[in-house]
């Protein structure tokens, strides 16, 4: 992973200031340890008519791994190899963008004691990047840097010059000047657009983000005409976080119309005061919950397991709906079920509430003659809690044996997740997920049950449907044949 600025000098401002600039001597090598490997700073060339700093960062992809806990075992084995075996050592990404804020946080800064006059002027800059992910290609490079006053090469690198009819690959090799940017503002905006263009961090996005995206983009970013498709990104796609950043930008961008300070015009509410009548997309599982309610009514289910429920919020929610006669909870975690206990206080419930409501310990590994006579299951982000070999066991068990009329499975879907709060490659969504499955892998592994055990299947997105990626959550509604053609022989009759 490389970088290079570079500048030129002029009659008494001599190139060589750029080591003032960097607070890093031209004479010297140095290395800096970082969380994820070594950054090394060295000078190429360095004259008082031209003066180049480099910076490469050597990743340590076993440190990068660890760093993330070992969340995510992975299904497949080449699941764990990606870990290692990825893009990060090589392109710019997030990691140089760290790398850049922590070893020249001075001249990120502005800040240059020895010479404080340089650092408020404009250089002649030349910024040159060999290996650039751009997940929009050299348009959307072009659209970022330019309105910035920077002149843009970005050249694409083809996947294999030995074969140019397979084309490019999503990496360009970029080359940015300007001759009216300071060098703190140059840096600035690498910090902010190379993870953007990346469309991904190596580490978790939180609130704190806000400020630090804000910070870099002071004087740039709130009058950027791409600046929804920068802070959505920059924030992994975290809408509350987004929403937020979008807010203070347009109070800046209205000050600045205004020639007053923000403080002057956010001051409408007390901060105490809380937001009212604010409208926020419901929480993913209670999405989950809502869609598989949702089938489980259309079927007209009365009796209903809830497989691997828990701490109990399903059965909660389907006993208040009284079509469901009889619910049943069922997990393997004895703490599990006790905190569904006390969630649904079954100790205080009425007579006729707790007629309606069972909850059962039991592995969803075996056959279980408790579980047989169902209307509906519900499997809801269970199965990617088992290992894959244990996986046909589960599926004898309720779709073989227990045989309810429906069956509602939901499951990650793991192409998601490069929407979701940037999880590493190779990650999962939680340490315990075995596996998470791509849209085409689950179809293809609920279309062989239901096949197996002659049920029909159906799928339906659960939460925001994106165009590239697909829904964060995947659903399959599986039917057993002839179950439904009696229901509504039944309800003629």
């Amino acid at each position: 992973m490389f970088v290079t600025i570079s500048t030129t000098g002029a009659p008494g401002r001599p190139a060589t200031d750029l080591g003032y600039l960097l607070h890093k001597h031209p004479a010297r090598t140095q290395a800096f340890s970082t969380a994820y490997g070594t950054a090394h700073v060295f000078y190429p060339e360095a004259d008082a008519g031209r003066c180049t700093a480099a910076l490469l960062l050597e990743i340590d992809t076993v440190a990068l791994v660890r760093r993330g806990k070992g969340k995510g075992r992975g299904g497949a084995p080449d699941a764990a190899l990606a870990q290692y075996v990825n893009d990060r050592p090589y392109a710019a990404s997030s990691l140089l963008a760290v790398a850049l804020s922590n070893v020249f946080s001075s001249a990120l800064r502005g800040v240059c004691a020895a010479r404080p006059e340089r650092a408020a002027e404009p250089l002649p800059l030349r910024v040159a990047i060999p290996a650039l992910p751009a997940r929009g290609g050299a348009g959307l490079v072009r659209r970022l840097f330019e309105p910035l006053g920077w002149s843009v090469t970005a050249d694409p690198v083809p996947l294999d010059t030995a074969f140019p009819e397979w084309g490019d690959s999503r990496y360009v090799r970029l080359v940015l000047e300007a001759r009216t940017l300071t060098l703190a503002e140059a840096l600035r905006h690498l910090y902010v657009l190379l993870p953007v263009l990346d469309d991904a961090k190596h580490y978790w996005v939180s609130a704190d983000e806000v400020d630090k995206l804000l910070r870099a983009g002071e004087g740039w970013l709130a009058g950027h005409p791409e600046q929804q498709l920068i802070t959505s990104r920059y924030l992994a796609r975290r809408w509350s976080l987004t929403r937020q950043a979008r807010e203070r930008l347009e109070l800046v961008r209205l000050a600045e119309a205004d020639d007053s300070e923000v403080e002057d015009l956010d001051n409408a509410v007390a901060e105490d005061t809380g937001a009212e009548g604010e409208e926020k997309p419901a929480p993913l599982a209670v999405q989950r919950r809502e869609a598989a309610l949702a089938v489980l009514r259309d079927r007209g289910a009365a009796r209903v397991l809830d497989l691997g429920c828990g701490q109990g919020q399903l059965v909660q929610e389907l006993l208040k709906d009284p079509r469901f006669t009889e619910v049943v909870g069922v997990d393997v975690s004895v703490r599990a079920l006790a905190i569904a206990s006390r969630r649904l206080r079954l100790d205080r419930m009425g007579e006729r509430q707790a007629s309606r409501v069972r909850l059962l310990q039991g592995s969803l590994a075996y056959t279980d003659n408790r579980l047989k006579g169902y209307d509906a299951a519900v499997l809801s982000e269970v199965i990617e809690h088992l290992d894959l070999p244990r996986l046909p066991a589960l599926e004898y068990a309720v779709f073989g044996h227990a045989r309810p009329g429906t069956v509602v499975v939901t499951t990650p879907n793991v192409e998601y997740n490069v929407r979701w709060e940037t999880l590493p490659a190779g990650h999962a969504r939680h340490g315990d997920h075995r596996f998470e499955w791509t849209r085409r892998e689950f179809c293809a592994w609920a279309a062989a049950v239901a096949a197996r055990h002659g049920y029909d299947v159906a799928f339906t997105p659960v939460g925001p449907d994106d165009p590239e990626v697909g829904p964060p959550t995947q659903l399959a509604v599986f039917t057993l044949r002839g179950t439904t053609d009696e229901k509504k022989e039944a309800k003629a009759a």
